[in-house]
């Protein structure tokens, strides 16, 4: 981690990089002071530096992983450079609100906390940490199949319904089984992930498990997941490679939330979706660590929304790491926004604390883009506020923080 931080060190006072004072900025500020406060932490980025230094290398690879060459990861960060936003000026910005309500979930914030699982790796406030961090800040949540908390506990500790992620098991009694309980336990959406037929090619995550010098029955047991109980999981695959657009019907058939299919990248797909009945679509590549694509969400959002054509609600994931980010995906027709590792950056930095200063940095800076944009609410946030420049900076120059 030292060799790390003095590699970026280098990097940051290079001349090579005088055309690039933004990436600079951003490289000086993952070199992980020893913050022992949550407040005093200035961004994401900072936030990402402490929690590398503290979750162990094996769980740090699983969080940070893309695949392949992690190049679609990359994507994902540098494809905010190709749009740019538009402010208007003299526009009476001293009221703003931020609220949205998608599918009837109400929230005060568009940033939703995606499904992540195994947050017990990076905390042991877990899951618990952060829903009661979401219960505090009002952002809704997504709880994941491969939680390490049961879904009854995270939707005791939010206080409010929340979203159950499903990875659709080749057994249908087992996938049944599980929507059913998710809904039991006050679920009010399931997001349907669409992206992993295949497997993945998790290189980076291999890597770093090289260095973890734990022994891993010192933190697995053993056991399964609390999403299983119940279940005979022995042979079973959590993705049904055999699955087709008719498993919305299925669904409806056996639960009444509303259906999300998460894991959409093109317009032609997203007019399937609503064709067969899909309540909402969550544009996401599985925060690069699905197929190696090589192109960010941001840049698969314009496509989709056009299809859409306002039927039904858009969330997208994928590389968010600032306010302006935010932005431009609420500009470009997103209804809300999903963030995953930077508040998992913030639970294994400092537990709950750590993911309410994520929350709050991130509302932060978005709160001061709307008002130096003109746009004092999310509804007044639209398309003529962001334009393509058809320019991304380059893998090279962005995305070091990735690292």
């Amino acid at each position: 981690m030292t060799q790390r931080r003095e590699f970026l060190k280098f990097l940051a006072a290079s001349p090579l990089l005088t055309n690039y004072s933004a990436f600079a900025q951003e490289v000086e500020q993952t070199l992980g002071q020893r913050l022992t406060d949550p407040s005093e932490v200035i961004n994401v980025f900072e936030m990402e530096a402490i929690a590398r230094e503290r979750i162990p290398p094996a769980h740090l690879g699983y969080l940070t992983t893309g695949v392949d060459s992690d190049l679609t990861l990359r994507a994902n960060r540098a494809g905010f450079s190709r749009f740019q936003i538009k402010p208007r000026r003299l526009v009476d910005v001293s009221q703003t609100d931020t609220t949205v309500n998608v599918l009837g979930s109400e929230a005060s914030s568009p940033i939703f906390l995606c499904p992540v699982g195994s947050q017990g790796a990076y905390h042991a406030d877990a899951e618990l940490g952060t829903a009661r961090a979401a219960a505090a800040k009002g952002h809704h949540m997504v709880l994941s199949t491969q939680s390490s908390t049961s879904v009854e506990a995270v939707a005791e500790a939010r206080g409010a319904p929340i979203w159950h992620q499903l990875y659709p098991t080749d057994r249908w009694e087992y996938t049944v089984a599980m929507l059913q309980r998710a809904e039991a336990a006050g679920c009010t959406s399931v997001c349907l992930t669409i992206d992993l037929p295949g497997g993945r090619n998790t290189e980076t995550s291999a890597v770093l498990a090289r260095e973890d010098t734990r022994v891993c029955a010192s933190c697995h047991t053993g056991q399964g997941k609390p999403m299983f109980e119940g279940l005979d999981m022995r042979g079973v695959g959590l993705f049904d490679s055999a699955m087709t657009w008719g498993v919305i019907s299925r669904m409806k058939e056996v639960t009444d939330m509303n259906i999300v299919i998460k894991g959409v990248e093109v317009a032609a797909d997203a007019a399937l979706a609503v064709q067969f009945g899909a309540d909402a679509i969550w544009v996401s590549n599985h925060g690069g660590r699905a197929t190696e694509t090589g192109r960010g969400t941001i840049e698969c959002l314009p496509e989709i929304v056009a299809a859409v054509n306002g039927r039904i609600p858009i969330i997208v994931d994928g590389g968010f790491r600032r306010g302006t980010d935010i932005y431009k995906a609420l500009a470009m027709g997103a209804s809300a926004v999903g963030i995953g590792r930077p508040y998992c950056f913030g639970l294994g930095a400092f537990g709950q604390a750590g993911v309410e200063r994520v929350l709050d940095l991130l509302n932060r800076e978005l709160l001061i883009t709307m008002r130096g944009s003109g746009t004092p609410t999310i509804e007044s946030i639209g398309p003529d506020y962001v334009q393509d420049a058809g320019y991304r900076v380059p893998r090279g120059k962005l995305g070091m923080e990735l690292l």
